[in-house]
Parts: C-alpha cells; sequence; structure tokens
C-alpha cells in the first residue's frame, strides 16, 4: 500500500488525488490546505491521516477544536506545510496555488520523497535550486500537470538525446479567436468560462490570458532541460492531444485521453505501473476531427512574454508569476481590466534586474517587489 502525503487538498487537483487514493487503496499520511477547513476537516475524518496543516494560523487553531476528538495533529503556517512535507511518503502530491508552493516542494526532496508535481510555480519562480536539490537527493519529480504528464508519458522509451522538440497543446481558452479590441471590457464571469476543463478561478483566469501556457513553457525546460526555442505552442481546441514529442527522426509520440485529471494524477501516484480506468475510455470515432493552429501572440500577451523571461532567465520568471499572481487578483476583484493583466505582467518583467545566480530568499524578494509593482501601478 502506498503512502501519500497531499498539500492543497482542498482544491481541484487535490479533492481528485484523493478520489485516485481511494480508489487504489492508498493510504493518506497527511494532508495540507490553505483556508478551506470545512472540506478538510471532512477529508480529514474520510481518510484518517496522521497530521494535517492549515496555512492560516488562525483556522488551524479552528481545525484543531474540531478535531479535538481525533488522534489527528494539526500543524499550522507554512512551516507546518513544509512539516508535513518532510514526513516519510512513497509520494507527495504537491497541489498548492502559487509561488506558495515552493518550499514545501523543496522541503520534500530534502526529505527525499518522490514528488508528484501539480504546482508549476515551483518550477517556475525556482526551477533551478529545485533541479540541483533533486540531483543532490536523487529523487524524481513526476508532472502532473496534463500537458506535461503527456511529454512524460510520450518520452517512455526514448533514448536520450533523441528529442527534437517538445510540443505544447493549448484549449485556446474562453477567448480564442478574439482580437485585442474585443477583449478590453471582457467581465470576470466571461473569463471564468473555460471551454474544456473544470478548474479553480487563478488558473482559470490564466487560461484565458494563455498565462498558463507562458508558464508551461517554462516549467517545460527545467522539467525536460530543453531550451525555450525547443518547445511548441499549439493550439488544440478538442484538448484530446494533451501534448507530443517530436524525435530527431521526424516521428511525432503523443498522448491523447479524454479532458480529465485523473488520469495524470494516478500516473504520478502509480508510476511506472499503470492502474485500471479511472475515468472515460477516449473514443476517436466520436470526437471525429483534431484541429491545430498557431497562437495569437499579439492578442495574448502573456504567452511570448513568458518565453522572453525565460530567455532572460535569472529572477525575470519569478517577476512575470509574482505580477501575474498580484494582476490576476485584482482582476477577480474587478479591480483592473482584462489586457491590464499582460501590461503589467510586461512591466514587472522589464523592472526585474537580470542575475545569473540566486538563493531562495531572492526568488521570494523579487516576488514580493512583482507584487508591489503591480499594486502600485493597477
Amino acid at each position: 500500500m502506498k503512502k501519500l502525503i497531499i498539500l492543497g487538498s482542498t482544491g481541484s487537483i487535490g479533492t481528485q488525488s484523493l478520489e485516485v487514493a481511494k480508489k487504489e487503496g492508498y493510504e493518506i499520511v497527511a494532508l495540507a490546505a490553505g483556508s478551506n477547513i470545512k472540506l478538510l476537516e471532512q477529508q480529514a475524518r474520510e481518510f484518517k491521516p496522521k497530521f494535517v496543516a492549515v496555512g492560516n494560523t488562525a483556522l488551524a487553531e479552528e481545525l484543531k477544536i474540531k478535531l479535538n476528538d481525533t488522534n489527528i495533529k494539526v500543524l499550522s503556517g507554512s512551516n507546518g506545510i513544509c512539516e508535513v512535507a518532510r514526513l516519510s511518503a512513497d509520494v507527495v502530491i504537491n497541489a498548492i496555488v502559487g509561488i506558495a508552493g515552493l518550499r514545501p516542494t523543496l522541503a520534500a526532496i530534502e526529505a527525499k520523497n518522490t514528488i508528484a508535481l501539480a504546482n508549476k510555480e515551483t518550477l517556475v519562480t525556482g526551477g533551478e535550486l529545485v533541479n540541483k536539490a533533486l540531483k543532490e537527493n536523487n529523487v524524481k519529480l513526476l508532472p502532473v500537470d496534463s500537458e506535461h504528464s503527456a511529454i512524460f508519458q510520450s518520452l517512455q522509451g526514448v533514448p536520450s538525446g533523441s528529442v527534437s522538440k517538445i510540443l505544447l497543446t493549448a484549449s485556446g481558452g474562453p477567448f480564442y479567436g478574439k482580437k485585442k479590441a474585443e477583449l478590453v471590457n471582457v467581465t470576470r464571469a466571461e473569463a471564468l468560462k473555460h471551454p474544456n476543463w473544470s478548474m479553480g478561478a487563478k488558473i482559470t483566469i490564466d487560461s484565458a490570458t494563455l498565462m498558463n501556457k507562458g508558464l508551461e513553457v517554462i516549467e517545460a525546460v527545467h522539467l525536460f532541460h530543453v531550451k525555450p526555442d525547443d518547445i511548441e505552442v499549439l493550439v488544440h481546441r478538442q484538448s484530446i492531444l494533451h501534448s507530443a514529442v517530436e524525435l530527431s527522426d521526424g516521428a511525432v509520440i503523443a498522448q491523447l485521453g479524454t479532458p480529465d485529471m485523473k488520469l495524470p494524477i494516478q500516473y504520478a501516484i502509480t508510476y511506472p505501473e499503470r492502474a485500471g480506468l479511472c475515468g472515460e475510455r477516449l473514443s476517436l470515432t466520436d470526437i471525429g476531427t483534431l484541429t491545430f493552429e498557431k497562437p495569437d501572440y499579439e492578442t495574448f500577451r502573456c504567452l511570448p512574454l513568458c518565453i522572453d523571461a525565460i530567455k532572460q532567465g535569472g529572477l525575470k520568471p519569478v517577476a512575470a508569476n509574482g505580477a501575474n499572481e498580484a494582476a490576476v487578483k485584482l482582476f477577480l476583484e474587478d479591480k483592473i481590466k482584462f489586457l491590464q493583466i499582460a501590461e503589467l505582467v510586461e512591466m514587472a518583467i522589464s523592472a526585474q534586474k537580470k542575475v545569473d545566480t540566486f538563493t531562495v530568499e531572492d526568488v521570494f524578494e523579487a516576488d514580493r517587489a512583482a507584487r508591489a509593482l503591480v499594486i502600485e501601478n493597477k
């Protein structure tokens, strides 16, 4: 029986991870969440972990009272979440949203736990630091994002050095086909209507701006040790071909499946084994047609901005990510317009000085500076 730790257990990926764990009969060692203690309490009572952690310290005290009739230990704050990540387990699933996932990832790696990573910001902001830690501790990092899982699956059995190009697919989001002039006054509700995936608000807005795909390009650079120019983004409206790799001989290997996150979650948990079906089977005859197009870089500026940030390297991707998180929050609060997100991201990337080496503390300082800049210029 595999032992799992799930960070971000109350979010979309976290709840689906628990469904997979329940289906496979895995043991849950610990759970962690930011503030949704109502759902976290339900999960704790059902799965009976030894530990739970809550990022919000006041809510952690409240949950401690609620779970007083159990033997579950409640930890609090970012330190509590890192403590949970260091517990012994077969796999730590990191589904925390945002840069807050970086320290727990590093903590889990230091404890020599295998990481199933659904927190793309970990690699976007600290990719070099994470890869160094993975090497030093001889730890595996398995991607959970559907696109990166697809690339990872497509690479199984491929000889080292044989990859010519990575083909990263994008749904195009709710504003596919729109031009800049049509997006000036789009609303929060319109931006949250994703055509294919059911996700949290922040990642859904990122999909609408194509920032999500820009972050995934940065993530892929670190995950698969390729150059930005070796990654081609394709708009694929059906979300059936989740991504692919082109090999040196011209062959293209792809992973296809229904738009269901349970498959990549399950594969990361069970790797290298494959468990039974966790969703619907794909019928290509029912789908009929798969289409692929080039992204509109002029309208959806966040994507090329991220590509430029990773080409410059250093802390530029940190600035892009931090500015985006702050800008998306403002947009969801109806304090800025949709197109201002990209404008603020560009401003933050330009403001961030280029550096060759950096520490975890430098990452969080660059993140704070980018967020402050967004607040000042909203």
